[in-house]
C-alpha cells in the first residue's frame, strides 16, 4: 500500500485484523483508542474522518503503540488513561487497571447511602475508608457522586498514592479525599470510625495467577492482584480491622472473585460483628461483591 492510501479507515481495518491475529479480545476498540491517541483526538472523531490521510509522523507513533499492544501491553497503560464510572482516570503500571466489575462496589455503597447525606447541603458527613485505593478510582468516584462524603484512601504503595493524588486534583475532590500510606487499616488511628469500609483488595490465588492472560500477568502489579495460596488471605485480614473501625450500622463492601464467594461470606459471618451478609452479582450474573452490616 502506498503512503497516500493510509487513511483513517484503512489504518483501522488493517490494525483490527492485525491485533485480532495477535490475540486481542477487542481488536477494533484497541485500534480506535490507539489511533485516536496518536491523532490527539477523541475516538468518536474518527468516524467523521475515515477518508482523511494520516501523515507519516502520526503513523510512526501509531505503529509503536500497535506493536506494544500486539505484545500484550494493555491499552490503558499505552494511553495512560481508563474510564471508570463515567470518569476518566490517569493510569500507570504502578496500579491495577480499573475494571467495570469494580463499579459494583461503588453502586453498593451509593445504594446504602443515607438519603439525608446525598447532597452538598447536608449537615451530616459520611465517612468512608477505601482500602487499597490504587489509582483512586473508587474513592474519587464516590466523592464525586456523594457530595456529603469524606474519604480516607489507603494504599501500601507510595507510587499508587501519588497517582491517586493527581486524579483527585483533576476531579476537584482533593479536599475530601485524604490519602494514607499503610497496610490495610493499620495506618488509621484507633479511634477513627467509618460509615463504610470499601475495598477492591487482592483476591487472586497463586494458582489463578499462573492461569491469567499475559496482558494481566505480564504488565499489571502482582501485589495488587495476588492474595496468597487461597485468594482470601487479604480479605481475612481486612474483615476484623473493618469491624474495629466501622460504626454500628456501617457497611463493609468488598469486591471478590466468584470462585471465593462462599469462603468470603464465611469469613465475614465468622467474625461475629456483621449481619445481612450477602453477595451481589455483576452483569454476568456472577457474584462480584460481598457486603455485611456492622451490628
Amino acid at each position: 500500500m502506498s503512503n497516500d492510501e493510509w487513511t483513517v479507515g484503512r489504518l483501522l481495518t488493517w490494525t483490527t485484523e492485525f491485533l485480532h491475529a495477535n490475540g486481542s479480545d477487542t481488536p477494533r476498540l484497541d485500534a480506535e483508542v490507539l489511533l485516536a491517541e496518536s491523532l490527539n483526538c477523541r475516538r468518536i472523531d474518527l468516524y467523521a474522518s475515515f477518508n482523511e490521510l494520516v501523515v507519516e509522523p502520526v503513523r510512526a507513533i501509531f505503529r509503536d503503540l500497535v506493536r506494544q499492544r500486539s505484545q500484550g501491553k494493555p491499552v490503558a497503560y499505552l494511553v495512560g488513561r481508563r474510564e471508570f464510572y463515567s470518569l476518566s482516570f490517569q493510569i500507570t503500571p504502578d496500579v491495577l487497571i480499573p475494571r467495570p466489575e469494580t463499579e459494583f462496589v461503588a453502586i453498593a455503597l451509593l445504594d446504602r447511602l443515607p438519603v439525608d447525606t446525598s447532597s452538598e447541603e447536608s449537615n451530616r458527613t459520611v465517612r468512608i475508608a477505601d482500602v487499597g485505593t490504587g489509582s483512586g478510582n473508587l474513592a474519587i468516584s464516590v466523592a464525586r457522586y456523594a457530595p456529603g462524603s469524606m474519604i480516607t484512601a489507603i494504599d501500601i504503595s507510595r507510587a499508587a498514592l501519588n497517582l491517586a493524588r493527581k486524579n483527585a486534583a483533576e476531579h476537584g475532590v482533593e479536599q475530601r479525599v485524604q490519602l494514607l500510606e499503610g497496610d490495610l487499616l493499620s495506618c488509621v488511628p484507633a479511634d477513627s470510625m467509618f460509615d463504610f469500609v470499601i475495598s477492591n483488595p487482592p483476591y487472586v490465588s497463586e494458582q489463578e495467577w499462573e492461569d491469567l492472560d499475559v496482558d494481566v500477568r505480564g504488565f499489571e502489579p502482582r501485589e495488587a492482584l495476588v492474595a496468597g495460596v487461597d485468594g482470601t488471605e487479604i480479605i481475612a485480614r481486612l474483615v476484623p480491622q473493618a469491624a474495629s473501625h466501622l460504626k454500628s450500622g456501617g457497611w463493609l463492601i468488598t469486591e471478590i472473585s466468584p470462585m471465593i464467594e462462599r469462603q468470603v461470606i464465611e469469613i465475614v459471618q465468622g467474625n461475629g460483628s456483621f449481619h445481612q451478609v450477602q453477595s451481589i452479582k455483576d452483569l454476568s450474573r456472577q457474584p462480584r461483591v460481598v457486603v455485611g452490616q456492622k451490628s
